[in-house]
């Protein structure tokens, strides 16, 4: 089984002159959980190399066991380091995609074709495409059957306007998740703000927020047919 975790390479916050990136929780714990399942996982990013941090899922009121985890795994640390550039795995086999949220996605993976082109292929081949968060924005470009948006028609969640006005970035990002999701036909849903919230449409798992992370790895691996411990 193997899984490959796609993350941003984007690091400002629009023009606020503030940093963003990934969100640790996001990476972590389905790492961890994807691990522990016997699953080797590969990490991407559009640039390769170090993907940026979002420096706010570091503080010490963002840590989680999984982050805990992750920053004392040398192993770990190290993939992040040496990320895979995009364009050098498109043609790489994998069971199935995740993707990490953080605002950086917003600008970045959003737009970038050759991860369009393995979110389209992955699903059309039937295997499982998860997104937490931030994360679902990777779908705004995607198509599935019939040159159609890629979620129409589909159940899903993602970061809520809501949680997005709570923390004061509802004019700074690009879109909004929640607006761009139902613009495109797909039926979003939502659990109260900051609760683990995940959707499993077929073969399509999103996750509402940095607490969905875990439990949208778990619908994965139920996916795959692998059996936890």
């Amino acid at each position: 089984m193997k899984i490959l975790m796609v993350l941003t390479s984007h690091a400002t916050l629009g023009d606020t002159g503030k940093k963003t990136g990934f969100w640790l929780e996001e990476l972590a714990a389905p790492y961890y959980a994807f691990r522990d399942a016997g699953a080797e996982v590969e990490l991407a990013s559009p640039a390769g190399g170090q993907p940026p941090l979002d420096p706010k899922s570091d503080e010490p009121d963002a840590q989680t066991p999984a982050t805990v985890r992750f920053n004392g795994d040398a192993d770990a640390l190290a993939a992040l380091a040496n990320t895979h550039k995009l364009a050098d795995v498109v043609e790489m086999e994998f069971d199935a995609l995740f993707y990490p949220g953080g605002h950086g996605p917003m600008w970045d993976l959003v737009e970038d074709q050759h991860s369009i082109t393995l979110i389209e292929h992955t699903f059309s081949a039937g295997k499982p495409v998860a997104a937490v968060c931030h994360g679902p924005a990777v779908f705004r470009h995607a198509k599935g059957t019939m040159s159609q948006p890629l979620v129409k028609g589909k159940t899903v969640t993602g970061f809520s306007n809501s949680e997005e006005e709570a923390v004061g970035l509802t004019h700074v990002v690009p879109f909004l998740l929640e607006d761009m999701l139902a613009a495109n036909g797909a039926h979003y849903r939502r659990g109260p703000d900051w609760q683990s919230f995940v959707l499993a449409d077929g073969m399509l798992v999103t996750g509402q927020n940095p607490a969905s992370s875990e439990a949208a790895a778990h619908e994965v691996i139920k996916l795959l047919g692998v059996r936890e411990h």
